[in-house]
């Protein structure tokens, strides 16, 4: 084995070496991950190599056996039913951001009279909960890397529990207000983390069907939450909604404190770090960390994170960078209006379709399909399109079919902006038009007094949230892409902004349908969208120079490799 040095670009390797055949390995900045480059088909005249396949995978470190023999490091020493119980439990508490603001939706009315207060009042309550759960995301992810998984899952299932019980006895509507978001600042951890843990105890290959898992649960619960909030308020008290979910987390406290093990890498390792205290679950304890102690690089022991002032706020630096929050506030924006429509359905429906709190918890299933739809066909189809404009890139740059370009690093001529912004006009311009006629579906008593016109706003509602989900969706995984490194911090930034501005939404809508009726709210609603749409537009035509920028010139074309290793066999 020997080292040479060149670099990669626009996938071919220069070299003043020739071999039959070359390896390249670099450790990318994220942990367990490498590119590997092999080429082959020297062109001795040129010196240029000119079949290359670039790959990245999970890099799982290499150690000699005693026959010399390389056999790979096990990623985690639980066994795959083990780590898929945790996975379960881990979805099973990640329910409660999307269970605890949709079972409370039908209830809205009754909040109302039960408190003697106006629906405009009452929506400040969602309000405070999309206020908190922004502000709250940005905590409890640093917390996590820094103390560890279980901890943290216990302390916000706790502070869930509290607000729950004040909740249950809530006397006045500032109480509710107050403690509605201390209820999301609580159950805020659940999102991120559950993510985190899939990451501590999967290597990537084997995640795709993990979060498939976690996100089917908590899609189920997207539309449930509705149906059960429905029911409660229906035949009992409004309280009861809380007097069921402090039963819930109860339930759900107790498995964590039994059965969750501390996964976060840096403090468990991969499962074979002994703990002790919180970090260590009250059953099975003596088979999860009673194995023998083991150097670090053989306990896939990780770099431990710290908790300073400089972690909470470094993810709002991004607001700075223009590709950031040109999509932001186009794609929350767009976020918001769903929100408008969801928080308002209670009034529309109530007047114009006379539905009572169990049938309302049935209309609002359209909605959340609708978000489930969106998210997982727009999901597909900018995987579809990622690949296709690869295979272009591919073909205008001689790179063969088999080469891969790593999404972690991107050139800066790839037309990454075109290929995620692609479907947005089609989105939004399916969003304006649903937008506005909604309204007018229940403002018009000859159409809504017509047998089965409930169906129309009904479908609407779907197409309004398929469409809002799907455009968020969208600038999230653009921001994705424009730092691959940084997904934890671009995350708590998108939800962040998402929940600012729906919460100011939520807290003006019924203000603009009791002022100017329901028609014309929702029109001017499409007409803000539209007034929005320069924002991708410049998008479109400047982001590849603000990329190209940022990256620097070290980045316009090429790819830069640490060291080239030489595999010549006999």
């Amino acid at each position: 084995m020997r080292i040479v040095s060149g670099r990669v670009q626009s996938g071919r390797v220069q070299s003043g070496r020739v071999a039959s055949r070359l390896e390249v390995r670099e450790i990318s900045p994220e942990p367990r991950l490498s590119q590997v480059a092999v080429v082959e088909s020297v062109d001795e005249k040129r010196g240029w190599w000119n079949t290359v396949e670039v790959a990245e995978e999970e890099y799982e470190e290499k150690n000699e056996g005693a026959d010399g023999a390389r056999q790979d490091k096990i990623y985690h020493v639980f066994s795959h039913r083990r780590r898929k119980f945790i996975v379960v439990l881990v979805s099973v508490v990640g329910i409660f951001p999307a269970l605890s603001p949709n079972i409370y939706l039908p209830a809205l009315d009754k909040v109302a009279q039960g408190l003697g207060v106006t629906s405009e009042m009452v929506s400040l309550s969602i309000t405070s909960y999309l206020v908190m759960q922004g502000i709250a995301s940005l905590v409890w992810a640093p917390l996590s890397d820094a103390y560890g998984r279980r901890p943290i899952y216990i302390y916000s299932l706790v502070i869930f529990m509290t607000a729950n019980i004040v909740l249950c006895f809530s006397p006045n509507f500032w109480l509710l207000l107050v403690f509605r978001g201390i209820q999301a600042a609580g159950v805020a951890s659940t999102v991120s983390m559950g993510a985190a843990v899939i990451q501590d105890l999967f290597p990537a290959s084997e995640r795709n069907n993990c979060y498939g898992m976690y996100q089917s649960i908590r899609n189920l619960t997207v539309v449930a939450a509705p149906i059960i909030g429905g029911t409660f308020s229906q035949f009992l008290d409004f309280r009861s909604i809380f007097v069921f979910l402090l039963g819930l987390s109860i339930a759900v406290l107790i498995l964590v404190v039994l059965f969750f093990p501390e996964t976060r890498r840096s403090i468990a390792g991969n499962g074979n770090v002994g703990v002790s205290g919180i970090h260590r679950p009250l059953l099975f304890a003596h088979n999860t960390f009673k194995g023998p102690q083991c150097p670090e690089q053989e306990c896939g022991l990780e770099p431990g994170a710290e908790f300073t002032a400089r972690t909470l706020i470094e993810p709002l630096s991004y607001l700075r960078e223009k590709e950031v929050i040109f999509g932001l506030i186009f794609g929350s924006t767009l976020f918001a209006v769903w929100s408008m429509v969801t928080v308002s359905t209670v009034v529309m429906f109530k007047s114009a379709f006379k539905l009572n709190e169990f049938l309302l918890g049935f209309a609002f299933i359209p909605s959340g399909v609708g978000a489930i739809a969106g998210s997982t066909v727009i999901g597909n189809l900018l995987n579809r399109d990622y690949l296709a404009a690869a295979s272009r890139y591919k073909a205008s740059h001689a790179l063969p079919p088999s080469a891969t370009l790593s999404r972690n690093s991107l050139p800066s001529d790839f037309p990454l902006e075109h290929t995620r912004l692609a479907r947005l006009p089609l989105v939004t311009t399916l969003l304006v038009i649903a937008l506005c006629l909604y309204g007018f579906t229940c403002d018009i008593p000859s159409l809504y007094r017509m047998t089965g016109w409930i169906t129309v706003p009904l479908l609407l509602q779907f197409t309004i949230a398929a469409t809002a989900n799907a455009a968020f969706a969208i600038h999230q995984t653009l921001i994705a892409d424009l730092f691959p490194h940084n997904g934890t911090q671009t995350a708590a930034v998108c939800q962040l902004v998402r929940c600012l501005v729906s919460a100011l939404g939520v807290g003006i809508i019924q203000m603009m349908i009791s002022d100017v009726d329901m028609g014309p709210t929702f029109v001017a609603l499409g007409l803000i969208v539209m007034v929005l749409v320069p924002l991708p537009v410049v998008q479109w035509f400047w982001g590849s120079k603000w990329r190209a920028q940022r990256l620097g010139p070290d980045r316009e074309r090429d790819i830069h490799w640490n060291e080239y290793i030489d595999t010549r066999t006999a």
